[in-house]
């Protein structure tokens, strides 16, 4: 064992025996809400493993409130400040939201979920709805922010504009702020990141579990870029010329380059890599049961597709399990957003084909409706499905020609799809039969063009942050002596603040679009109405009568797309009649199926009925829809 690997397993050993690491603690009642963690100084990533287990806590101004206990979007929430927000919310909207555990996750916390509705004009379940979930990857956290500036704007709007008052009066909105808590409190206290789960994994197939995570060797609480300098020849990347300071590396060609690039960190297993193996592996987004592949490695022909992340089986991970179970134990869900960082792009299935070969055409015209409206309030360049659009999205081919030569290797002449396996929209759509959104958001740090050539390079990139924001986002190369390399500099962009996640500088700005075309969706569900109800005799038929009702879909979207209707996830619309004693129906049934109803198409039906002389009372109309909600009246019988 070398030095260094000895110095962190002590040091792991030691921090396991004098550290209190609080039990995760059972959900308690539903109106309790979620509890504070004690503070400590080490974070403790739970389960069994061979490497690294704890990791010291930083205290970075990325997550600071401006003022404690008071909202602001201009920093990252943590878990005990969202899950304190959400307590907050439901005692003072006590009328709108209901505060709730959805599960546990891997380390035992609770997911939790709020409902808003007003909840005088009936229940959830009876209302269509609409899901948002944020934070599905560990270090996705600008989803998080949208999801919580969402359910912020929704409520203090309410009473105010009567749009949004209108919607929580008859609609029902899910929101889970942090699905993959575990991921987000690695994220934001620790300098570790890692793309999901905390579940350990062996990344590098070696048997061992997370043995060689990153090292913030510097003590600034990032995992940052580390350069040395070799001989010329020797290494892989070159200053870049572009940039007189000599922050910007660019990669060498024709073997000339004098510098080694990695990240920051060291080769704990000796296997002559670094950070190859660090906190979880497996990935949330890969899991669902939709076309879910297994993991590379575990195809036993060598011919068949895999999926790296894919976990052990579909809906291996409770993070996911929590979304699934909840989506089917509620069929009255028509539109889901599940977000994610960053491109960004208005982003939904199909994953493993072209819209046009797997949706019905119907349904597509709907997506593509969504996609149009949802690049004009975003402002997003990109929109569409993600086996092609995603994989093809901003390609210039002259400009990506010249990049790839610059690293080393060709791309295809041809646009080509690329498949994803286990993705949430395609479980969205195929499988749920929903309009299902996997948003991606901020855009890396590609933020002004300043030479207007549609192109942002990092020379850009650097010039804004130096002219804006204070050179706080790129950290100067500094002088480091490390173990086995020697003396080497580490700096360069922040990885989780400018790369992964916007500066807090211009969070709001960006998390406020994104919730700003999820509130445009929630504003087009599907909404049944009953238009008339009415009785009227029947000629030549003494005390007989017909009860005639018209229902309408005064939503946009139809109460159920075509694609929910192939997978049966809803049941058709059905209406039906109660008639007071002393009435009876004839020749017809009291409850019918008729089918869907498109936005704004109208349907009659009409119930014969006898009715005893003296008779009195009032008959119940209803009509009672999957997705659309229930509405219902009453007719004067006698």
């Amino acid at each position: 064992m070398n030095k260094r690997a000895l110095k962190l397993g002590l040091a792991a050993a030691i921090a396991a025996i004098v550290i209190i690491v609080a039990s995760a603690q059972e959900p308690g009642p539903r109106e309790r809400g979620p509890q504070e963690s004690k503070p400590s100084k080490m974070y403790t990533v739970g389960g069994i493993r061979h490497g690294i287990s704890y990791f010291p806590m930083v205290d970075t101004p990325f997550t600071k409130a401006k003022v404690v206990g008071e909202m602001d979007f201009a920093h990252y929430h943590t878990y005990d400040e969202v899950n304190a927000f959400l307590r907050k919310w439901a005692s003072e909207y006590a009328n709108l939201v209901d505060l709730y555990s959805v599960g546990k996750s891997f380390e035992g916390r609770d997911i939790w979920q709020i409902t808003i509705t007003n909840k005088s004009t009936g229940k959830d379940t009876d209302k269509p709805a609409m899901f948002i979930e944020g934070n599905r990857h560990s270090g996705e956290v600008t989803a998080a922010e949208s999801a919580l500036w969402f359910a912020w704007h929704i409520l203090s709007s309410y009473g105010k504009d009567p749009e949004i008052t209108r919607l929580v009066d008859t609609k029902a909105i899910y929101i889970r702020v942090k699905n993959n808590p575990d991921g987000s409190e690695l994220y934001l206290n620790t300098a570790q990141s890692n793309r999901s789960t905390v579940r350990p994994y062996d990344d590098d197939r070696d048997a061992l579990l997370d043995e060689d995570p990153p090292e913030d060797l510097d003590g600034d609480g990032f995992i940052l870029q580390m350069r040395k300098k070799v001989e010329p020849g020797k290494g892989t990347m070159i200053l870049d010329p572009a940039d007189p300071a000599g922050r910007l590396m660019k990669r060498a060609t024709d073997g000339k380059g004098d510098y080694i690039v990695s990240a920051e960190g060291v080769d704990n297993d000796g296997d002559g890599r670094t950070n190859e193996d660090g906190v979880g592996g497996l990935d949330l987004h890969r899991n669902y049961p939709e076309n879910w592949r297994p993991m590379p490695g575990l195809d036993l022909t060598g011919r068949g597709w895999t999926q790296g992340g894919a976990g052990e089986y579909p809906l291996s991970e409770p993070e996911t399990r929590a979304v699934f179970t909840f989506l089917l134990q509620h069929p009255n869900i028509s539109v889901v957003q599940t977000m994610d960082t960053t491109v960004p792009m208005l982003l939904h299935g199909p994953s493993t084909s072209r819209m046009s070969e797997s949706m019905f055409p119907e349904d597509m015209k709907i997506y593509q409706y969504f996609d149009e409206q949802g690049k004009k309030i975003t402002g997003y360049a990109s929109a569409g499905d993600t086996y092609w659009d995603y994989a093809n999205q901003g390609r210039d081919e002259r400009d990506m020609r010249t990049r790839a030569a610059e690293m080393g290797f060709e791309i295809p002449r041809e646009p080509q799809g690329s498949p994803l396996f286990g993705h949430s929209p395609d479980f969205g759509y195929l499988y749920y039969g929903a309009v299902w959104y996997g948003d991606e958001l901020w855009n890396g740090g590609r933020v002004k063009d300043y030479d207007g050539n549609g192109r942002i390079t990092d020379l850009e990139s650097l010039r804004y942050i130096d002219e804006e924001l204070g050179g706080r986002y790129f950290k100067p190369w500094t002088k480091s002596i490390h173990p086995t390399l020697g003396e080497v500099e580490i700096g360069g962009f922040n990885p989780k603040y400018w790369r992964q996640n916007p500066p807090v500088e211009i969070l709001e700005e960006w998390i406020r679009k994104e919730a700003l075309f999820n509130l445009f969706m929630a504003k087009s569900l599907p909404q049944v109405k009953i238009v008339s109800a009415e009785i009227k005799p029947v000629k030549k038929e003494a005390d007989t009568f017909e009860v005639v009702a018209v229902f309408t879909n005064e939503g946009f979207l139809p109460t159920a797309l075509k694609m929910a209707d192939r997978v049966k996830i809803v049941r058709p619309d059905t209406v039906e009649i109660r008639l007071p004693a002393g009435a009876e129906l004839v020749g017809v049934r009291g409850r019918q199926d008729i089918g869907f109803l498109k936005q704004n198409e109208k349907k009659e039906v009409r119930w014969k009925v006898k009715i005893k002389p003296g008779t009195t009372g009032e008959a119940d109309v209803a009509i009672l829809s999957t997705r659309g909600g229930v509405a219902r009246t009453k007719v004067r019988i006698g």
